[in-house]
């Protein structure tokens, strides 16, 4: 017999599967002894009160195994005979997308312009020792986008677009742990997230599909107002429909669109700094208690969203127990991002804390129009190099001398490697973006006392929210609206926000070419 229960424990209940045996022998009135096993179904650490509380769902065994699969996994057929469909970009749209038309039966060919998720490890680490940025191979461009360097974290509102759930088992099913499927914020961690990407990607060429890196799109070939494949860096062509998956960070392909005509219009965005607190401090805000997390609580998570003078601010891409890492996709840029191993282990929390801007906030942009946005953002990207001393270095100002306009004159200690330079971050950025910022953290202040702190740090710039433009499609079958054979696809067509809003968009676009070519 097999039964569901639902239960809310103290942490340290929750945290033995011996213990979740005996509480359910109570609940379900059976004897210990024939609970044969116990399968968390959901988790989710309830710390609204003072007394901290886990919510579980529980799947009890009562004198039956455990047959079932952690997962539900996906048939991949062979499809070396089935019609060639290119997929531009090797990010989560474009991973998610080759798995789907496998499923559909097309034969997907994956051009990426960087290297393989383990070779670009050796260009990122090189940010840090030697302030150098390979323009091909980055936190943004590469295998797995810039999602492959990042916490994993696949929580998404986007439920009404595709399966969430199908994400999920299929990400288990390359190798994630099936915690992911259990707990209410799943996350997978920078440190395994690069084997569940391999393991992709050889799952697509055993299908017989390709998968080519350093390889970049520099242009379409068009016949008839019709897509029929593209034209590399070396000059080697491939033909088919394009799935075009190339990231938010693709500045040369909005460019070459424009060029191009091809229809885009200009995006409202979010942009700030990446605020970085010690762990332990959030911890003990979080979770009411000087003594922190505990022995049996996870390094704690926040969330922040307010209105200041008609505009969101709010905090993104949270990383409990994680790093700053420099984000820069170019020369002449500094952009910082957030990211978290799988055990959220060290002694640093941060997230991007950015407040919501227009494309017609910046007139002097506006003869760029549908790119008016992306060319503030590469603006501020500049003067955060400037000011962090024209290196991968990054300008940087404590929490309570940005609020009080105050000059930091020196700056605590930080997870961002390539080093901080105290910068008045406040005198330089746009003066839109730092009002509000500062009364959003005097809110955030207020609502969690201790948060508003010299014990953080501000570090700019965080510009690389989302993308600037959107590609205009169709919303039937997802492909553009103006040519036949091109799927604008994920966050760089301005489609998605994050690993698994940017896989769902891959499966929809994947389906959107069988329902063009059949």
């Amino acid at each position: 017999m097999i039964k569901e229960i639902q239960l809310r424990l103290l942490p340290k209940a929750a945290s033995h599967e011996q213990s979740l045996k005996k509480i359910a022998a109570q609940e379900t009135g059976e004897d210990l002894s024939d609970i044969w096993a116990v399968r968390i179904l959901k988790r989710f650490i309830d710390a609204r009160q003072r007394t901290v509380f886990v919510n579980i769902k529980l799947r009890v065994f009562i004198r039956e195994k455990i047959e079932e699969e952690d997962y539900i996994p996906v048939d991949y057929p062979e499809v070396s005979s089935g019609k060639p469909v290119l997929v531009v970009g090797a990010g989560p749209s474009g991973l998610f997308a080759s798995l789907r038309l496998i499923e559909l039966g097309y034969r997907p060919i994956l051009l990426e312009r960087g290297k393989d998720v383990h070779a670009r490890k050796k260009d990122i680490a090189l940010i840090s020792r030697q302030q150098q940025v390979n323009s091909e191979s980055n936190y943004s461009f590469g295998e797995g986008g810039a999602g492959a360097y990042s916490d994993g974290k696949l929580y998404t509102r986007s439920k009404k677009r595709g399966s969430v759930d199908k994400i999920l088992h299929v990400l288990c099913q390359h190798g994630a742990s099936s915690s992911i499927l259990i707990d209410a914020h799943p996350h997978i961690g920078t440190d395994k997230l690069p084997r569940v990407i391999e393991n992709i990607r050889n799952q697509i060429i055993r299908c017989g599909g390709e998968v080519h890196f350093e390889t970049r799109m520099e242009r379409l070939i068009l016949k008839n107002q019709e897509v029929t494949g593209v034209i590399t860096q070396t000059g080697q062509e491939f033909h088919g429909p394009v799935i075009l998956a190339t990231g938010h960070s693709a500045r040369d392909v909005y460019d070459y669109l424009r060029q191009e005509q091809i229809p885009m219009e200009a995006k409202g965005i979010a942009v700030g700094v990446r605020l970085e607190h010690p762990q332990e401090l959030i911890d003990q805000i979080q979770y009411h208690t000087k003594q922190g997390r505990g022995d049996y609580l996870p390094a704690a998570e926040y969330s922040f969203v307010t209105q200041v003078q008609e505009r969101g601010v709010y905090s993104f891409c949270m990383c409990p127990g994680g790093f700053v890492v420099p984000a820069a996709s170019g020369p002449k840029q500094v952009v910082v991002n957030g990211m978290s191993p799988a055990n959220r282990g060290s002694r640093w929390a941060n997230s991007g804390m950015v407040v919501e801007i227009h494309p017609d906030d910046f007139p002097e942009f506006a003869s760029e129009k549908e790119l008016a946005l992306l060319r503030f953002q590469e603006r501020l990207e500049e003067h955060s190099w400037l000011n962090g001393g024209m290196k991968q270095m990054a300008p940087a100002q404590r929490m309570q001398d940005f609020v009080q306009k105050k000059n930091s004159f020196d700056l605590p200690a930080s997870s961002y490697t390539p080093g901080l330079i105290a910068s008045p971050l406040h005198f330089w950025m746009p003066e839109l973006i730092t009002s509000r910022l500062r009364e959003g953290f005097r809110a955030f202040g207020n609502r969690s006392r201790g948060f508003l702190t010299n014990e953080a740090v501000l570090i700019g710039v965080e510009t690389r929210t989302s993308s600037p433009v959107r590609i205009l499609r169709d919303r039937e079958n997802l492909q553009h609206i103006t040519l036949k054979g091109l799927f604008p696809c994920g966050e760089g067509a301005g489609y998605a926000g994050g690993i698994v809003s940017a896989a769902i968009d891959g499966e929809r676009c994947a389906e959107g070419v069988a329902a063009v070519y059949g």
